[in-house]
């Protein structure tokens, strides 16, 4: 049984992979990405809950950034379930323009994301850790940085009891038969089979598959 109640408000946060091509000038626009996917999927099975999807992801967004919005895109939507994939853009400043985001300072402010939104909503959240693939070669350096922040995200899904989607390691699973391009050419931006794996991974979490 599905943990998303009647009626209920979800609300997708994060970056370009949530973002995914939203018409920002349209409340309810989704993106063609795995929001829009969880939206289509769920409202097929469970079209009696009526269920509202909501996407806030805006490309590029760090940590710090999801801060500076949380007021007017999470906290006043009065969402009842927040569902917050942050993360890569956190590590890919650090070598594309050399503006790194510490574990620490990553870890402080995505608490902080948590405490008030607990504080302030009656809503439950859902945790999506970041990945990154080596692909192209390059980003294999890029773990030393990513992996710390995955296990800043996952003690804090521990702290908070929130649900937890463990994406890295599904995509490296996934990888293994098929090669990591076909699940994100870029090693971060998912394919459309990667975005797939998402929503199903996402679905699975929140208890409408088996």
């Amino acid at each position: 049984m599905t943990v998303i109640g009647n009626k209920a408000v979800v609300l997708f946060q994060g970056d370009s992979i949530t973002d995914c091509g939203r018409n920002r000038e349209v409340g309810s626009s989704l993106g063609t990405g795995y929001a829009n996917l969880i939206a289509s999927e769920f409202g097929f099975k469970y079209p009696e809950k009526n269920v509202t999807f909501l996407n806030r992801g805006i490309s590029g967004n760090r940590v710090v950034d999801l801060e500076g919005r949380w007021q007017e895109d999470c906290l006043d939507l009065k969402p009842t379930m927040v569902s917050i994939y942050i993360g890569i853009n956190d590590t890919w400043r650090k070598y594309d323009s050399n503006n790194p985001t510490s574990a620490e300072s990553y870890y402080e402010g995505y608490r902080r994301l948590i405490i008030n939104t607990k504080e302030s909503l009656d809503a439950s959240l859902i945790l999506i850790e970041p990945f990154v693939l080596p692909v192209p070669e390059d980003r294999r350096g890029w773990r030393e940085d990513l992996d710390p922040k995955i296990t800043a995200v996952r003690s804090l899904a521990e702290e908070f009891k929130t649900l937890y989607v463990p994406l890295d390691g599904l995509f490296a699973a996934a990888s293994m038969s098929t090669g990591v391009a076909y699940w994100a050419g870029d090693g971060v931006h998912p394919s459309p089979a990667g975005h797939g794996l998402i929503a199903d991974a996402w679905l699975r979490a929140v208890g409408a598959k088996g």
